[in-house]
């Protein structure tokens, strides 16, 4: 596998923590990691900026656990499972180890993409294939292989590194219907102007294809997050009690993140002919 995927100076096979191994890519300037446990992109940071991703330190780098942080990708389903609570939440892409399967540089860009492995009741394929240029471009494939409609949900679960929550926001959503997840029957509402943050927030937007900005006062920095073939974003932050509770989440870390994820879940899951293929793509950026 290095030396199929491997392009020195561009691509190199490394191992990281807990003994899992990872992409390191580079071009331009720019850096990014992917790791083949849930073809996880764990890192990313542009030429001359801070990393843009975030991960727990608490996180566990095991073969059986989600790493938490980076761009978990949550397949074929989001949540928990819609019928058996015992499989696990968001899928079973991120804890698979995913294989790479072609690498390319050009004078602009180093690309990468991975395959699942197949699982077991599961009649489709996912690919990812990761992009580095002057932004980081992610692009989640599924073909459904199978004789009967899928039903897919999904997710690119991106962890944006902020210097405070409390004083960062998120602009773009503004008129947007949104579910709170946090309410008692989830009820649908509307966004008026950016997303603040003061306490717990688990939201997703509906029917909404913008392009979504972090903004972040404390870093001097906008984050770009544009996206295609997603009718959902899931803005989230544990906040302090949730964080408390999770065992991969540091009590005290929740002011340096915030989620915006490219997503079709909800109402928006996709049902997915036979033989049809959908991909979905976030694509992020950064300005100064």
């Amino acid at each position: 596998m290095d030396k199929k995927i491997a392009i020195p100076g561009r691509i190199t096979l490394k191992t990281g923590k807990g003994g899992l191994r990872y992409l390191e890519l580079r071009g331009d300037g720019a850096e990014a990691h992917v790791y083949l446990h849930g073809a996880h992109v764990l890192h990313y940071q542009p030429a001359g900026q801070a990393p843009v991703l975030w991960h727990s330190k608490e996180s566990m780098f095991e073969a059986n656990k989600p790493i938490r942080g980076g761009i978990p990708v949550c397949w074929p389903w989001f949540g928990p499972h819609p019928s058996d609570t015992a499989r696990p939440a968001h899928g079973v892409a991120r804890l698979a180890v995913w294989e790479p399967t072609a690498s390319s540089a050009s004078s602009t860009a180093t690309t990468v993409t991975l395959r699942c492995p197949a699982a077991q009741d599961i009649s489709a394929i996912a690919e990812l294939k990761v992009v580095l240029d002057t932004a980081l471009e992610v692009t989640l494939a599924t073909t459904n292989t199978g004789a009967c409609p899928l039903p897919l949900g999904e997710a690119l679960h991106s962890y944006f590194a902020v210097s405070d929550i409390r004083h960062a926001s998120v602009t773009g959503l503004d008129k947007e219907q949104y579910i709170d997840t946090l309410q008692v029957g989830r009820p649908i509402l509307t966004q008026a102007g950016p997303v603040a943050f003061s306490a717990e927030t688990d939201r997703i937007y509906i029917n909404s294809t913008c392009e979504c900005v972090v903004e972040d006062p404390g870093m001097h920095r906008r984050i770009r997050i544009s996206k295609k073939g997603s009718l959902s974003t899931v803005v989230w932050n544990p906040w302090i009690a949730k964080a408390a509770r999770m065992s991969d989440f540091g009590d005290n870390e929740y002011p340096e993140m915030v989620c915006v994820e490219t997503a079709n879940c909800g109402p928006n899951t996709i049902d997915l002919a036979a033989g049809q293929t959908h991909a979905m793509t976030t694509r992020i950026s950064v300005d100064r």
